[in-house]
């Protein structure tokens, strides 16, 4: 087992009155490739907000290993972004250098020639110059994975990154993520496709505004954790009201 690259320690998130997140604790390890689980609510994408640095935790904090928070590339769910801002591709993947430079900086000629050298790994070759809002929904997806790619970060954070695109597009965007694993790079995948989480990913942790459990994927079939056969949330309150009962009798 490699070590651990991150460690979540009795984290909390507060959106309001509304409790997100519930002490989740637990541990990504170094060059792990992690599905993370859950219904709908249950705060997945919240988990890549905080790890990502978008939001702050109400309570609880993150260890990284090797001190100081390391470089992390954070792609969020296409459904929350607007694409009808007046942007070309080129530009959506130099955007992925910006907490490096600043957005004040020219971006330069290098960073140029990887915008575009991401953008051909990702089949967008000959796309720099078009407007975003002219690319169906896979396009955008390949940019975003494009700007993923430029930022070259040892943490990789994707929230929901294949949903609404086609076989292809996902298939290709899977060799990827592959690939960024095999080169010892930390990805954290939110995801809700079950079958996908079993094929590719060797570990994940699943949610419910707590974490329900984390470890290697097939023991998170194996209990039940993840099922092809209940809905989770469905799962969790019976669980809930299982041991309610257990407790009464007791």
């Amino acid at each position: 087992m490699t070590d651990a690259l991150i460690t979540l320690k009795n984290l909390s998130v507060d959106y309001g009155s509304q409790r997100a997140l519930q002490n989740v604790s637990g541990v990504f390890h170094e060059g792990s490739l992690t599905a993370v689980a859950g219904p709908n609510g249950s705060g997945k994408s919240t988990l890549l907000k905080v790890l990502a640095g978008v939001i702050r935790p109400t309570s609880g904090h993150i260890v990284f290993a090797h001190g100081g928070k390391p470089r992390m590339a954070y792609l969020p769910q296409v459904s929350r972004m607007q694409r009808e801002f007046p942007i070309s591709v080129e530009e959506v993947v130099l955007t992925g250098f910006y907490p490096e430079i600043g957005e004040q900086k020219g971006v330069g000629k290098k960073r140029r020639i990887l915008a575009r050298r991401a953008l051909r790994d990702v089949g967008l070759d000959g796309y720099e110059k078009r407007p975003i809002g002219e690319l169906s929904g896979g396009e955008f997806q390949r940019a975003l994975f494009a700007r993923v790619i430029a930022q070259d970060a040892p943490i990789i954070l994707l929230d929901e990154p294949f949903t609404a695109i086609d076989a292809e597009t996902t298939t290709r965007l899977i060799r990827l993520l592959l690939k960024w694993h095999r080169e010892g790079r930390t990805v954290i995948c939110v995801l809700h496709d079950l079958l996908m989480i079993k094929k590719y990913f060797p570990e994940s942790m699943v949610l419910q505004g707590k974490c329900l459990g984390s470890g290697h994927t097939h023991k998170m079939f194996e209990q039940k954790l993840l099922s092809f056969d209940l809905d989770m949330a469905e799962l969790q309150s019976s669980r809930e009201a299982s041991s309610r009962e257990h407790r009464h009798d007791a």
